[in-house]
């Protein structure tokens, strides 16, 4: 028994396509296999069924009940069930002693604390007054070349912009 089961786990080992008797394929391909052949032979896969316990056995339709209480598969899936029962008795779940740690955050604080100047874009903006360096400004900065600068406007009148009006 446990030469064969040795011997089903061969990858190289030659299988007999279920679709067409001439083909023999390497065990590693064979559901690759089987999935090409299904779609090209449809009348011949009318007349199989799937194994429930492995995929790879194609059986007659009149034979499947014979082989499916006779299925060598059958035994491995079934230990699977028991083992998981097994455990699933003897299984206690830990208690987790993760505790949050404490928020010093207060979004509202800050928003009271920030300074009242609004935010523009391409403008020197300073340091809140909290900060050490309140007195540094932060210049903005530009990724251009030396010689070169952005556009005061548009070269065109956006449509959704135009409201209508043409010029």
């Amino acid at each position: 028994m446990e030469e064969t089961y040795i011997d089903s786990l061969d990858p190289e080992k030659l299988l007999q396509c279920p679709y067409d008797k001439n083909h023999q394929i390497r065990a590693c391909r064979f559901p690759y296999h089987l999935i090409k052949c299904r779609k090209n032979h449809p009348d011949v896969a009318n007349k199989l069924a799937t194994c429930p316990f492995n995929a790879r056995h194609q059986v007659p339709r009149a034979e499947i009940s014979h082989h499916i209480s006779s299925c060598d598969d059958k035994s491995c899936i079934e230990q699977d069930v028991v083992n998981q029962t097994r455990n699933l008795g003897q299984e206690t779940l830990a208690k987790s002693t993760w505790q949050c740690p404490p928020c010093e955050e207060d979004w509202d604080k800050d928003l009271w604390e920030q300074t009242s100047t609004p935010f523009v874009w391409g403008t020197a903006n300073y340091c809140g007054n909290n900060s050490p360096a309140s007195n540094i400004v932060m210049e903005h900065k530009s990724n251009l070349a030396s010689g070169m600068r952005v556009p005061k406007s548009l070269p065109y009148v956006l449509p959704w912009k135009n409201n209508g009006n043409t010029q």
